[in-house]
């Protein structure tokens, strides 16, 4: 994936996730999908929520717009 963004000139993950925090954007790391490809707490993003589906839907009916990727 690294090497696809960089070929295609997309900014880094972690300038993107840096970007997104410097635009207040909230971000939740999904249990489910790390437990399923054995990412550890060690490898999320510093400061980065972790929770599951029923997090990420109370948050996403809060706001304005919501991505589930």
């Amino acid at each position: 994936l690294r090497a696809m963004m960089k070929q295609r000139n997309v900014s880094s993950l972690e300038e993107l996730i840096s970007l997104a925090r410097e635009l207040g954007v909230g971000m939740i790391a999904c249990e489910m999908s790390r437990e399923v490809m054995g990412i550890r707490d060690s490898g999320v993003v510093a400061g980065l929520e972790s929770g599951g589906v029923a997090s990420f839907l109370a948050d996403a009916l809060k706001s304005r717009t919501s991505l589930f990727i």
